[in-house]
């Protein structure tokens, strides 16, 4: 390989700097700043954490970027490629899950490929519930985690193992703090809930991916109102989107049902025997509203 170019994954991305960690060539195993051709931007192409690159030296200036690798899977926001899961992080207090907000989560992850993993924080505060339970069935890896004393982490450790992955959860939810649990050494800033907002403060303030076994991404927390940029699913994708409804789809007695209103509803059918969760049923039509909403030009 010539030795002025290598090849590598961005780990962070701050305001056009990027750092490469280096996985052949003269820099293999250093994480290398660089900046990005201009071409990429006049393409409306961002380079991303996660995203796999090829980098060269050119000659009097700093390292550029100068492909961007093709990505098995892309996050607008958190803005993230090539994903093997993300683990949604909830709080079962302070704040409390927000159900609808977790299954389009689930939604968007089963939705590109990338495998959800649900983790459950501040069972000393509150227990989980039924939730566990509506998630596992579907086939859903599902953790329960005290970040006070670390029960439950060596389950999630297991878990996510050599892959890549992302945390990813609402603002307070102890993702900073279960990070810490799983991965003492990276130290990463906490905050305590306002009492007054009944949420918690941003401290990550940027995607960044540790390098551990495998890739952790921190990213920062998000309010409710962000999941409306985080990805946009069509009403006729949305079906699949829910892994339980597809073993039903093909049984229903309209072929373009939309498992809301219509008559013979396979779907509808096994919320009613019990084969389909009525709050991830309520979640779909939530969402099925949302998405009939969304402009041609916006999808």
């Amino acid at each position: 390989m010539d030795d002025r170019i290598f090849n590598g994954m961005i780990t962070k991305a701050v305001g056009g700097v990027y750092y490469v960690d280096a996985l052949d060539g003269c820099m293999c195993g250093e994480n290398v700043k660089c900046a990005a051709r201009g071409i990429f931007r006049n393409k409306g192409i961002s380079p991303s954490a996660g995203d796999f690159v090829t980098v060269e030296f050119c000659e009097n200036s700093e390292p550029v970027i100068t492909d961007i690798h093709e990505r098995r899977n892309y996050l607008v926001r958190p803005p993230l490629a090539n994903l093997d899961r993300i683990v949604f992080v909830n709080s079962t207090a302070e704040p409390a899950v927000n159900r609808f907000i977790l299954d389009k989560l689930v939604a968007i992850a089963d939705s590109k490929g990338i495998e959800p993993v649900i983790v459950f924080t501040k069972i000393d505060l509150e227990t989980a519930g039924d939730l566990p339970g509506i998630y596992e069935r579907i086939g859903i890896p599902v953790c329960t985690v005290d970040n006070t004393t670390g029960d439950g982490a060596e389950k999630l450790r297991g878990l996510i193992g050599g892959s890549t992955v992302a945390f990813i959860g609402n603002s307070g939810v102890g993702k900073s703090s279960l990070l810490n649990v799983l991965y003492p050494e990276l130290q990463l800033e906490t905050a305590h809930i306002s009492r007054k907002l009944g949420r918690g403060r941003h401290t990550t303030r940027q995607v960044e991916m540790f390098k551990r076994d495998g890739y952790i991404a921190d990213t920062p927390g998000f309010s409710t109102v962000d999941t409306e940029r985080y990805c946009r699913i069509s009403a006729a994708e949305l079906g699949s989107a829910f892994r339980e409804f597809r073993r039903f789809l093909g049984e229903c007695e309209f072929s373009d049902c939309a498992h809301v209103k219509e008559r013979g509803c396979a779907v509808k059918a096994a919320v009613s025997a019990g084969d389909i969760a009525q709050s991830r049923y309520d979640s779909y039509l939530r969402m099925y509203e949302e998405a009939q909403k969304i402009n041609d030009w916006e999808k």
